[in-house]
């Protein structure tokens, strides 16, 4: 049996295996390559390979790399994964074309307002702290209805629920969690949207219903 060529290929195979045991389609699941720390030399051989969906966690950084790339790849998706600042939401509105990290009132009316000066909708994860460890941000679990209910209200497209499990304990409780909360939110009500899965634990992320993956060392190695 020939092994992949690449760490994308690799991945890519781990992701369909995953999927085949899962009985659900290989393109349920979008892998999102995350680029943080890692510069456009290390990019361009995913991108030449024909990958389009990229992650990055601090605005500054994604403004410094992505508009040079994008002229020569500018059907290349890019998210914004990382904890954002109110005063970067006009910047993030305008760069990425998801947000995977919207959990608090102040940045949703920020957000809201440079949706609407910019006349541009971007689609926003609510990140939900399911571990109860406040320095990783997130909604409070006990928050989230109410939450949501502000979402749609300010007229954000509501992608889905996003999550980091606590380091160093068995992940997929924590997915599976995450799984109910947007069942029993209807967030949103065909298909469920969940961002959750890393390098580390992304193939049981699937297991349990994962539609974005964010696979950063096992494809880039260690960060830059």
């Amino acid at each position: 049996m020939e092994h992949p060529d690449t760490p994308l290929q690799a991945i890519e195979a781990r992701i369909a295996k995953a999927c085949k045991i899962a009985r659900r389609e290989t393109g349920s699941v979008e892998l999102i390559a995350i680029s943080k720390t890692h510069g456009s030399d290390a990019i361009l051989p995913l991108l030449e390979q024909g990958h389009r969906s990229f992650g990055e966690n601090r605005v500054q950084e994604a403004l410094d790399k992505w508009p040079a790339l994008r002229e020569r790849f500018p059907d290349t998706k890019l998210h914004m994964v990382g904890q954002l600042q109110s005063n970067k939401a006009g910047d993030a509105v305008a760069l990425f074309d998801a947000i995977h990290s919207l959990d608090r009132a102040s940045l949703l009316k920020a957000l809201a307002k440079e949706m609407d000066r910019q006349d541009r909708r971007v689609p926003c994860f609510v990140q939900v702290d399911i571990g109860e460890e406040p320095q990783k941000g997130g909604c409070p679990v006990a928050e989230l209805p109410a939450f949501l209910a502000k979402v749609r209200d300010a007229d954000i497209p509501l992608a889905g629920l996003m999550a980091v499990p606590p380091a160093d304990i068995e992940p997929a409780p924590f997915f599976a969690f995450l799984a109910k909360l947007a069942r029993d939110n209807g967030v949103p009500e065909e298909p469920l949207g969940l961002s959750m899965g890393m390098s580390g634990d992304f193939e049981t992320a699937i297991m349990t219903g994962a539609t974005h993956i964010r696979v950063g060392s096992a494809l880039f190695g260690a960060r830059g």
